[in-house]
């Protein structure tokens, strides 16, 4: 067997567990998906879940008589959008402060940053709520937005990207008179588009997915993001539960999310190749 011959072969046998274990991932969601679209009655589990015998948008009909879905997309999107824009430009920011300026006490502020990602954020769910209470945005969506601004896994990231932002670059632009803010938006973020698309897609798909923090602030049922508002369907109806209309929910929570993962994924891919070229 010649080299060639063994290095398709392996190439092979690769793709072929990848694709069982993509299988094994994708299963769940179209369960889920499928059944959503099966009539009350049928058959959820075993062999004959995967088959529709009487397709119905009965379960998502119902899904929105029993809660708000547009209002609370609204919410789930604005929280993400808003959070995610927030958190890349102060992540960055402080990133690019820690990476490229020397400070006294910078090295011993960065630590304490790094220091306080030990801490679980749910520890310190009292004292927020607290906090906010005192500034009146308890059952604000800003809530859920001013206080993770700026996290320390963010700055932590995006401040090794910037480590790598060669100083002869920025100091080329000083000397033409760039501004620091200017050298900042027009040098730096450009080489570190990779890094900002990703930070971007996990803090936006763990903003879509969060769950603790509204059930925590949010009050009115017109506030609540679809998270919330999908885990607090009734479940039950009468003597069953209606897993159709359950998952009627959960399937419009988390397939967003994925659309959400693969836009993202095409902007890293695009940014890795302009990053590639201008640094």
């Amino acid at each position: 067997m010649s080299c060639q011959t063994k290095e398709r072969l392996r190439r092979y046998v690769i793709h072929g567990l990848l694709l069982i274990i993509v299988a094994f991932c994708l299963f769940p969601v179209l369960w889920m998906s499928i059944i959503s679209f099966k009539q009350v009655g049928e058959s959820i589990t075993g062999y004959n879940a995967l088959r529709i015998h009487t397709p119905t948008l009965a379960n998502y009909k119902r899904l929105f008589e029993l809660i708000p879905i547009w209002t609370n997309l609204v919410n789930s999107g604005f929280t993400s959008i808003v959070g995610t824009v927030t958190t890349l430009f102060f992540c960055s920011l402080a990133g690019y402060a820690f990476a490229k300026f020397n400070f006294p006490g910078r090295n011993a502020l960065f630590y304490f940053v790094i220091a306080t990602m030990m801490i679980s954020a749910e520890a310190g769910a009292v004292p927020l709520f607290v906090i906010m209470r005192r500034v009146g945005l308890v059952n604000s969506l800003w809530s859920l937005i001013i206080p993770r601004m700026a996290t320390a896994i963010g700055i932590f990231y995006l401040r090794q990207y910037m480590l790598d932002v060669p100083d002869a670059i920025i100091d080329s632009a000083r000397i033409d008179g760039c501004s620091e803010f200017g050298i900042y938006r027009k040098v730096v973020l450009p080489i570190v588009k990779p890094a900002l698309a990703s930070w971007a897609s996990i803090t936006i798909i763990a903003r879509w997915n969060d769950y603790f923090w509204p059930l925590l602030y949010l009050r009115d049922s017109s506030k609540y993001t679809l998270m919330v508002s999908v885990s607090m369907l009734p479940v039950s109806d009468g003597l069953s539960t209606p897993w159709q209309v359950v998952l009627s929910g959960t399937t419009l929570v988390i397939v967003p999310s994925i659309i959400l993962y693969l836009i993202m994924q095409t902007y890293q891919k695009s940014g890795q190749v302009a990053g590639a070229v201008k640094g």
